[in-house]
């Protein structure tokens, strides 16, 4: 109801509300920002009214992998996929990145919740119809969705953890190059300066579309 002080009617809360106010936290203050009581100040709230919508924060998470991989699923449906298995797949996991890389919290979410979710599990269920159209039997399928890994949605999984040396001394490789030489070397000449495009350390849309290119040509000679 409408008071006094403010005569607007208030929008009532739904799960849908609650999980699209989860997800714009998520994105502006990241997800370790989304707790309940956070979730409920944004909603203009009590707390404990979320839990009719919510059972916990564990299903808040469950819900914005929902929302991300329904998005996901929107942004690929709208797209005409190009001719050729390749090309269709390419496209496909491309866009798929485009939504990630609006929502750059969402791979570390990803990589723990995504078998749980429906959205996801139809986002591959019409990869792997790709995959059968260009000619791929479902042996050949299933070990392409394993070379592909998280590259399948559109992210890659990365190898080290960068916050573990984010309070490392600048000076900190040349300290090391006696014991590290190679890679050394190869640290101080690589850059990954675009941060639009990056959602890890290694993972920027350069080095993703590398990985993507070596396994859909190696999956083509296979086919």
């Amino acid at each position: 109801m409408a008071t006094e002080a403010d005569p607007r009617p208030r929008t009532p809360l739904s799960r849908e509300r609650v999980l699209r106010a989860a997800v714009a936290l998520a994105d502006e203050h990241g997800l370790r920002a989304l707790t309940m009581r956070r979730l409920a100040e944004e909603l203009g709230a009590e707390a404990m009214s979320l839990y009719y919508h919510v059972a916990k924060k564990e299903d808040v998470l469950d819900g914005i992998v929902d929302a991300v991989a329904q998005e996901i699923n929107e942004a690929v449906a709208r797209v005409h996929p190009p001719e050729g298995w390749k090309a269709a797949v390419r496209q496909r996991i491309l866009t798929a990145r485009e939504v990630f890389l609006r929502h750059p919290w969402a791979p570390e979410l990803f990589e723990t919740r995504s078998s749980k979710s429906l959205a996801v599990l139809r986002y591959y269920d019409a990869l792997v119809g790709l995959m059968r159209e260009g000619g791929f039997s479902y042996d050949l399928v299933h070990h392409s969705l394993h070379a592909l890994g998280s590259r399948a949605l559109g992210f890659s999984q990365e190898l080290f953890d960068p916050s573990e040396s984010a309070d490392a001394p600048p000076d900190a490789l040349a300290e090391l190059a006696g014991q590290l030489p190679n890679l050394v070397g190869m640290l101080s000449e690589i850059a990954h300066d675009d941060p639009d495009s990056t959602l890890g350390w290694c993972d920027d849309q350069e080095e993703f579309e590398f990985g993507l290119d070596i396994i859909l040509d190696g999956l083509d000679r296979l086919r």
